[in-house]
């Protein structure tokens, strides 16, 4: 026990309050230089008792500073709304504790107009997974997320499922042969491919973005770490879709979900440290710091988050392109969808920022892919435009155990067991990322039937993950 975390509970009970020392604190006692948990427990206590006598301390004088400082800190700080305001939640039933409490302080912000929470809702950092917000005229980074653009892409193919069965062999090296996974990693120079979306002016707004540009280069079309994928499966159209054209029928179809790969997180950890330095908000609520779109610097997240997206969109259409060409398949169709993002719509007649993270775009009309995990279906669907949730639908099963739950708790042979009973070849991926750690993925579809109607099913068949315990996701 004598090295176990000390958390904010901890220092809390020792009398600290929720405010940027307890932060201060925390920051402190990942040093702990050689102290056991018990002796910084007593030192925390002590600082806290007489600030004074440790303001030329080594390690705690940052501390020390920081309680003494707290009533002109408080002065500075932005107020919330007072009391809960009101949201419309999907799936409540189904939704952590967590994901509510980030919900309901995201809506105490003084620039929030209007909240969704999706029924594949769990806690995230700032706004929670599956958590939809709308701003006036300010943009939120931790809103909208670390892998900003991340989407889905469908491609469907004039292909019969036999097709896959039969030459599952081919299928599979397709896959290896034209797709490269894990956070940092990119391809070689004689590797790289061209694309118009390094030709985009904004890699040259600013020293910051330019310099990111080789990096993007590197990662163009490959995919990161965590629950990003490639996958062949099966497309089910119970009727004809006659706005996609294409015949009541199944057939072999791609699916792949990853997004702005270090680009996007590199953006979203600078922009997110200078909205902390602009927007001082109260210590629970700082990761909810936002940027007016009037200031140069609201102006410059909301050209690289553009950037970002439309890099995530170009590394899906070389994996797309590289794949189709390989396999020498017509395409039917492609769909794709952020859910990583902001935009500038209308709710109730008036101009919003809509940040979705982790949420599909569903206006009345508007197709979207939620997939579900790798042993279970996928749903391409089409929304129908409920104000009341923004506009918006769940971007998948959602997380039903943490990563560090699900490799404690799943058995390797289960995973293997599951895999096996549907057909499914698995190259890459961890436990973290077993069907068993997600949302039954029906009942967060019949959560959101007001929300989308279902257009066609996707089975997985052959999945690739990243395979080096990455975690950019």
């Amino acid at each position: 026990m004598e090295n176990k975390r000390i958390n904010g509970n901890d220092l809390i009970a020792l009398g600290y309050e929720e405010n940027f020392a307890l932060g201060e604190a925390l920051k402190i006692n990942k040093k702990r230089l050689g102290f056991t948990r018990e002796e910084m427990l007593l030192k925390f206590a002590e600082v806290l008792a007489t600030p004074d006598s440790y303001l030329e301390d080594g390690l705690f004088k940052s501390l020390a500073s920081a309680l003494l400082n707290v009533d002109e800190v408080a002065k500075a700080t932005i107020s919330l709304k007072e009391g809960k305001q009101q949201y419309t939640i999907y799936g409540e039933s189904q939704i952590e504790e967590g994901a509510l409490r980030q919900m309901d302080l995201a809506m105490k912000l003084p620039v929030a107009v209007a909240g969704a929470l999706m029924p594949d809702a769990h806690q995230g950092y700032g706004l929670p997974i599956g958590g939809v917000l709308a701003t006036h005229h300010a943009v939120i980074p931790y809103g909208v997320g670390v892998d900003i653009g991340c989407r889905m892409a469908l491609s469907i193919f004039d292909v019969p499922e036999e097709h896959l069965y039969l030459h599952h062999d081919l299928y599979k090296k397709v896959i290896m042969d034209n797709t490269k996974f894990g956070a940092g990693h990119g391809y070689l120079k004689h590797e790289r491919v061209d694309h118009a979306v390094l030709a985009n002016k904004a890699f040259e707004a600013n020293d910051f973005i330019r310099q990111l540009k080789d990096k993007a280069w590197t990662q163009l079309g490959s995919s990161g770490g965590g629950n990003h994928f490639v996958e062949f499966g099966v497309m089910e159209f119970k009727e004809t879709d006659r706005t996609l054209g294409i015949e009541k029928g199944r057939y072999v179809a791609l699916l792949t979900h990853s997004g702005s790969r270090g680009l996007g997180a590199t953006i979203a950890d600078h922009y997110t440290k200078l909205a902390k330095k602009l927007c001082s908000l109260p210590y629970e609520a700082q990761n909810l710091a936002y940027m007016s779109l009037d200031t140069a610097e609201g102006q410059e997240y909301w050209l690289a988050m553009n950037l970002a997206g439309d890099y995530a969109s170009a590394c899906h259409e070389v994996i797309h392109e590289k794949i189709g060409r390989a396999l020498g398949a017509e395409r039917l169709a492609m769909i794709e969808n952020h859910h990583n993002f902001a935009w500038k719509e209308l709710h109730q007649g008036e101009e919003v920022i809509v940040h979705r993270k982790g949420a599909t775009p569903a206006a009345k009309g508007v197709l979207g892919i939620i997939p579900g995990s790798m042993a279970t279906p996928g749903f391409l669907v089409r929304g129908k435009g409920k104000e009341e949730a923004i506009h918006s639908a769940s971007h998948g099963a959602g997380r039903l155990m943490s990563r560090t739950k699900a490799i404690k708790t799943i058995a390797r042979k289960d995973l293997k067991s599951m895999l096996s009973d549907n057909g499914i070849t698995l190259i890459g991926a961890g436990l973290d990322e077993a069907p068993m750690a997600y949302k039954n993925i029906h009942e967060v579809m019949a959560a959101q039937e007001d929300l989308v109607d279902i257009i066609a099913s996707f089975s997985p068949k052959i999945v690739r993950m990243a395979d080096d315990g990455s975690r950019e996701d």
